[in-house]
């Protein structure tokens, strides 16, 4: 790989893990930013996938994400920001994430995910722990408003269920990425 790559992929993935509601707004502000993210990508979840509305209803709880991956050759990054709704105590918990891997890809996807818990233990294991390592391929393509993509990656284990939701952007990727999630302590 030309290291012109590496240091753009580098910098890029800088850049996206400290994607989110701008430092500059207040505590407030940024929540109702996020909530209105979460807010948005489950009634295009919903719309687009049905079925999500009631695995999201029978659940303990969920999470809401919004992120932007890059890929450059055989190395991707991103990073991103959601939260996690404890639906029997209505608790929100605010997190961060960021990702990392390699493999074949051009291009960079802005995207959205929902993770819905089917047991407490995986929603707090999650909460307290964040890891995620995954293997997967995909191609997304969506510019303005042609195209998109809403998917179910799969059980990540039994308990958890990801749906992926493309905003923008355009991607051809197979990678085997590690994501990390964590809880931003400004904002919990």
């Amino acid at each position: 790989m030309k290291m012109t790559s590496l240091f753009t992929v580098v910098v890029a993935s800088g850049v996206l893990v400290g994607c989110g509601p701008s430092k500059d707004l207040s505590v407030g502000e940024r929540r109702q930013i996020i909530r209105e993210m979460e807010v948005q990508t489950l009634e295009q979840l919903y719309r687009e996938e049905p079925s999500a509305k009631h695995m999201v209803k029978d659940s303990p709880g969920y999470g809401v994400f919004s992120n932007a991956n890059v890929n450059v050759i055989f190395v991707s990054g991103g990073g991103g920001y959601g939260v996690v709704v404890d639906k029997s105590t209505g608790k929100r918990t605010y997190m961060k994430m960021a990702l990392g891997g390699v493999g074949l890809g051009l291009g960079v996807k802005d995207y959205r995910q929902v993770i819905v818990f089917r047991s407490r233990d995986a929603m707090n294991t999650f909460v307290y722990s964040g890891w995620e390592f995954g293997a997967h391929a995909d191609a997304a393509a969506k510019a303005g408003e042609s195209g998109g993509e809403a998917s179910a990656e799969g059980n990540l284990s039994d308990d958890i269920i990801v749906y992926s939701l493309t905003e923008s952007g355009l991607a051809l990727q197979a990678t085997v990425a590690g994501t990390k999630y964590w809880k931003d302590d400004a904002l919990n």
